[in-house]
């Protein structure tokens, strides 16, 4: 199966029961376990997840998707060629609400061939990515 990229909107959805999109988040990531999908996302959307979940859940909440989640991923680590890249575009692209965060994950998806995502940041589709939720 094809590998789908996981980003901080999909974890905290998935992870936060009042969240809007939680169902739809739920739904998709018990889609993507039962066909046994490669899930993968970089190191910087961990930092961005865990400072999100720090800020608004709590550190409980850190150590939950630190040992329930995290270890079900593929995890690539963000290094200087990556990040230098994604700074690139960022700074090419001009538009200020697209994060270094998802300029680094978008970089990553093409060189992987990453066709899909678990999200709900429109900016994925408007990048050309199909959304997973």
């Amino acid at each position: 199966m094809s590998p789908v990229f996981v980003d901080t909107s999909g974890f905290y959805a998935l992870l936060v029961a009042s969240d809007a999109f939680h169902e739809r988040a739920r739904a998709a990531f018990t889609g993507l376990r039962r066909e046994d999908a490669r899930m993968i996302t970089t190191s910087y959307v961990l930092v961005e997840t865990y400072a999100l979940l720090q800020r608004r859940v709590g550190l409980d909440a850190v150590e939950a998707f630190r040992r329930g989640f995290v270890p079900l991923l593929d995890v690539v680590w963000v290094d200087a060629p990556i990040h230098e890249r994604a700074l690139d575009d960022l700074l090419e692209r001009g538009n200020a609400s697209v994060s270094l965060v998802d300029a680094a994950s978008f970089v990553v998806m093409r060189a992987r061939s990453i066709e899909r995502a678990l999200t709900f940041d429109a900016h994925f589709k408007e990048e050309g990515f199909g959304v997973v939720a």
